[in-house]
């Protein structure tokens, strides 16, 4: 089992919000998954953080619900750095490793905010 998450990449959001986010969607994936009665994760299965544009993360959505791969779109309140709405982050899975990798192993890992071009200062947990 594996859980990736891809966060936007053409965002300029803190360090801080961009952690919240991909939280925010590795939980929510969970409980989207115990809510449908299918939840076979127990939470310590393999967990990727990747990045992309906000396009790409639509596509992928749209490709997992195609493949019946579990995955989650977070979208913000807007209390804080981006509009209410604005898509911040995807979950892809809990699913078998195979299938995730399937639809988000051609995407970099997500290594630090200097290469995502974003200024990554401040914090914000919203």
């Amino acid at each position: 089992m594996k859980q990736a998450i891809i966060v936007r990449n053409d965002l300029d959001i803190s360090v801080g919000k961009l952690v919240a986010q991909a939280c925010h969607a590795s939980v929510l994936g969970y409980k989207r998954e115990e809510k449908h009665g299918a939840n076979q994760a127990q939470g310590n299965e393999m967990k990727v953080v990747v990045h992309a544009g906000g396009d790409t993360l639509h596509e992928l959505a749209d490709k997992a619900r195609t493949k019946g791969i579990p995955s989650q779109m977070v979208r913000d309140a807007g209390r804080t750095e981006v509009e209410r709405g604005t898509v911040t982050a995807l979950a892809i899975g809990p699913a078998d490793e195979s299938e995730v990798d399937s639809l988000t192993g051609h995407l970099p890992l997500f290594k630090s905010m200097e290469k995502l071009g974003n200024r990554g200062e401040g914090g914000s947990s919203g």
